[in-house]
């Protein structure tokens, strides 16, 4: 059993920072065997132990202990979620187990957001369900419009393992100039492409007329449009002054499609790369780059927004002058948050403005955001899986994530009792000079308790004001886990009771209602933070003592409030918690 524990500890340590639960582990263990839970009360006891010695281990050492001597688990793992992947996900075409290739090609302009985590999802879901392999590449060849960020990279990465998303491969296309170089003259040597130094205009003026075979740049011989690629790439030409082109239908019904842009002069001088600097002036497109790294990387299904059917178009016109076979394109519909912002460019101006919080605001719908709105990867991962490779556009209210998450969360949150607005209520006829309630911190039992204490025979107690206004004169009140109190007299800023009675029945008789209540002698000040479209609605509270232990990153349930996450603790000079501040994620 030890053996059992030890091996789903480390697992769920692993893939949580390196902190492992009591109630995942038991889950785990009563899930592969049901013949043990008459024996649950024993063995949450063994499991407890476990999790206690596998989280004195450093992450690094409980990776190599799974890696060593639990390896079956991790199998087991990857052979369930293949499973689940093959009943909620068509098959690709043409799929050859153990020959798929996916690529998930973010452009580190900003963090991944929801509508990101899509097509990495899924092309991560799709290499595990073929036994293939993932390709993490960053599109970085924009300088001057979408300007990389240079913290963006290792950001977009611990996003995606937070996902539980793990590459096998990773490239960064600013790194790869020299290859799309070659590939540009390979391209000029066999007649597909041409340097165009004509101005824009007169270029759209042939392209919408119907008349690019007469266009000029487009009639130069190869040797020719060699001779100014030259002067391309070694910085002859300024900004808008040339530009290559690869060859396509002249007369496509898009006119985008066109004799579309592969090069472009950036001036790096102004606006430098953050990883090559100004070392190069002639930069790939999108379509380019994305294209001819598909094909040498050997990516065999892409999955991507139907926005890019027509960048589909066009790179088909590159890999047939280079003789090339297209990969498999699966595309699929725009995936909206209902009430969050998702437009990069929004968010960016919020960012520049001061508005937001940075990049993790929980008003945002990007990963950050939603990690620190307390929404956990599970989540995610299964309301994408959910709306799938859909090709209709799929707009999802955030009620339907709050509830998935919060089948996730619920069996392993910690209850916290706070008072908002606190209210004090003064109570009097306590039959004890000191009494101790040892409270469960879920009602499973699984996750331990706390003690609050209460002395008497007086004593005053926090209540939140939502609560205090319902107060009325004669009024039998249970408080929570404790005992009932009859009210004496009530206004929104005072509230009288004496002790009425002791236990849960006794409440029942008088229909009484249960409110949470913290102690004034002992507690703790809670700041809760409730995102409401774009404004972050700030509440102030009181907690129980059992606050003090919290951990940042930790998610909670504030009893009859809702759940929420612990974003920070501020502690004063001598180490003792001060205040615990609080990101509502929803009911």
């Amino acid at each position: 059993m030890r053996e059992l524990a030890r091996a789903y500890a480390l697992l769920n340590a692993v893939g949580h920072g390196g902190r492992a639960a009591v109630g995942p582990v038991m889950g785990k263990i009563m899930a592969e065997r049901p013949d043990l839970r008459p024996q649950a009360k024993q063995i949450v006891a063994i499991v407890r132990e476990v999790v206690e010695e596998v989280n004195k281990l450093s992450l690094e050492e409980q990776k190599r202990l799974l890696e060593e001597k639990y390896s079956w688990v991790i199998e087991k793992k990857l052979q369930k979620r293949r499973e689940a992947v093959e009943k909620k996900l068509p098959p690709l075409p043409d799929a050859e187990e153990g020959r798929v290739v996916t690529r998930f090609a973010p452009n580190p302009d900003f963090v991944i957001h929801l509508g990101n985590a899509r097509p990495a999802l899924l092309s991560y879901e799709y290499a595990v369900m073929y036994r293939g392999k993932m390709i993490l590449r960053f599109e970085d060849t924009d300088p001057r419009i979408k300007t990389p960020l240079p913290e963006a990279y290792e950001l977009i990465r611990e996003d995606l393992k937070w996902l539980g998303i793990r590459w096998d491969e990773e490239y960064i296309q600013s790194l790869r100039m020299h290859i799309y170089y070659d590939i540009a003259r390979k391209l000029i040597e066999v007649g597909g492409a041409y340097v165009d130094d004509r101005s824009p205009e007169e270029f759209r003026r042939y392209r919408d007329e119907g008349r690019l075979e007469d266009y000029p740049p487009r009639k130069r011989s190869v040797e020719e449009n060699l001779e100014l690629w030259d002067k391309m790439v070694s910085g002859a030409f300024g900004e808008g002054e040339a530009v290559l082109r690869v060859k396509t239908d002249p007369r496509h019904p898009d006119p985008s499609v066109r004799d579309w842009v592969a090069f472009r002069i950036i001036d790096t001088s102004r606006y430098p790369h953050p990883l090559v600097g100004d070392r190069y002036v002639a930069w790939p497109t999108y379509n380019f780059a994305a294209a001819v790294d598909d094909k040498l990387m050997g990516v065999t299904h892409i999955l991507r927004a139907k926005e890019h059917m027509q960048n589909t178009i066009k790179q088909q016109f590159l890999y047939k002058h280079l003789g090339w076979s297209y990969p498999h394109v699966v595309h699929f519909g725009r995936l909206k948050l209902e009430g969050f912002i998702m437009s990069k460019s929004t968010l960016k101006r919020f960012l520049d403005a001061g508005i937001s919080r940075g990049i993790d605001d929980p008003r945002f719908a990007t990963i950050a955001g939603l990690r620190r709105r307390g929404i956990v990867p599970e989540a995610i991962k299964k309301l994408i899986m959910e709306v799938g490779v859909k090709y209709t556009d799929a707009s999802i209210s955030y009620d339907n994530l709050a509830a998935i998450n919060r089948s996730i969360i619920d069996p392993r949150a910690k209850r916290i009792m706070a008072a908002l607005s606190p209210v004090p209520v003064e109570v009097e006829g306590l039959p004890w000079r000191e009494k101790e309630f040892r409270i469960p911190f879920h009602p499973s039992g699984q996750l331990g308790e706390r003690i609050v204490k209460l002395a008497g025979p007086k004593a005053t107690i926090y209540v939140s004001q939502s609560d205090a206004v319902q107060l009325a004169k004669g009024n039998i009140v249970r408080l929570m886990e404790a005992f009932n109190i009859e009210v004496l007299g009530a206004s929104p800023r005072r509230v009288r009771a004496r002790y009425h009675s002791l236990t849960v029945d006794e409440a029942r008789q008088h229909n009484a209602p249960i409110i949470q209540w913290v102690p004034a002698t002992d507690n703790i000040a809670v700041e809760v933070l409730k995102p409401e479209g774009l404004d972050l609605v700030q509440e102030r509270g009181l907690a129980e003592p059992a606050a003090a232990q919290l951990k940042p990153g930790e998610i909670i349930q504030l009893v009859r409030i809702g759940f929420a996450r612990v974003d920070s603790v501020e502690t004063d000079e001598k180490g003792k918690v001060r205040k615990v501040v609080l990101i509502y994620a929803h009911d």
